[in-house]
């Protein structure tokens, strides 16, 4: 999955503004596998993306809020009920499995395996904004995706953070777009995800999705996230 040929630059400028080498980048998959749902798809920074992913547009999200403002008032127009969140003394994080109606996952890449983190859902440190604004924040800033949270899935303890992860869909953005902080961004199979990720608590968070896999069908009940994204909003 990555090729170990040449070294090249994210296109997208890291913190202050530096620039940051990727070592080892990971090759884009052919166009074709966007459209097989057993197969995993990969697109890199600013790579080439179909037009369409299940029927949705893959369109840049040029009006993402800018600021905490913009995302919590984002996060509020989410209704859905969720359990108390406990910190249990660690830091507050938050992240969203980002699901796709023909039963592929988003999956992102940090670049130059940051932690030795191969792969990972998207997901972050709550600062200054609650769990479902930094679900939204992260989610878009590592995987270029415009989401719906729907449900709460689980909260995973880590070494020095507790991550709350949401059932979230699609409903607009491009993964080309990934900031420095991701390689590459990965729609793969359920049944490939634990094979994929690397991280024990990773997989915590794919058991939690197996036990509610049954439902998924009711996910994508609403027409609302199927229609065209406007990138201006």
């Amino acid at each position: 999955m990555r090729g170990r040929e040449f070294a090249m630059i994210h296109p997208k400028p890291g913190q202050k503004g530096l620039s940051i080498r990727i070592k080892s980048p990971h090759a884009p998959t052919l166009m074709e596998a966007w459209d097989e749902p057993s197969l995993s798809a990969i697109v890199v920074p600013d790579g080439p993306m179909p037009q369409l992913v299940n029927t949705l547009p893959t369109v840049s999200w040029l009006g993402a809020p800018t600021d905490r403002v913009g995302w919590a008032r984002l996060a509020a127009g989410m209704s859905f009920a969720e359990p108390m969140f406990q910190s249990k003394g660690l830091t507050p994080a938050a992240g969203a499995v980002v699901v796709e109606p023909d039963g592929r996952i988003w999956l992102v890449a940090p670049t130059n395996a940051f932690l030795n983190t191969l792969t990972t859902f998207p997901k972050g440190t709550a600062s200054g904004l609650d769990l479902r604004a930094t679900a939204l924040k992260e989610v878009f800033e590592e995987s270029g995706l415009r989401v719906e949270l729907f449900s709460h899935l689980v909260d995973v303890t880590r070494s020095s953070s507790r991550t709350r992860y949401y059932l979230a869909r699609r409903i607009g953005g491009n993964p080309a777009d990934m900031c420095w902080e991701s390689q590459a961004v990965i729609l793969a199979p359920v049944n490939s995800l634990k094979a994929l990720l690397n991280k024990s608590y990773d997989h915590q968070v794919v058991d939690a999705l197996l036990r509610r896999w049954d439902e998924r069908t009711t996910w994508f009940q609403s027409n609302d996230h199927q229609k065209p994204a406007n990138s201006e909003e």
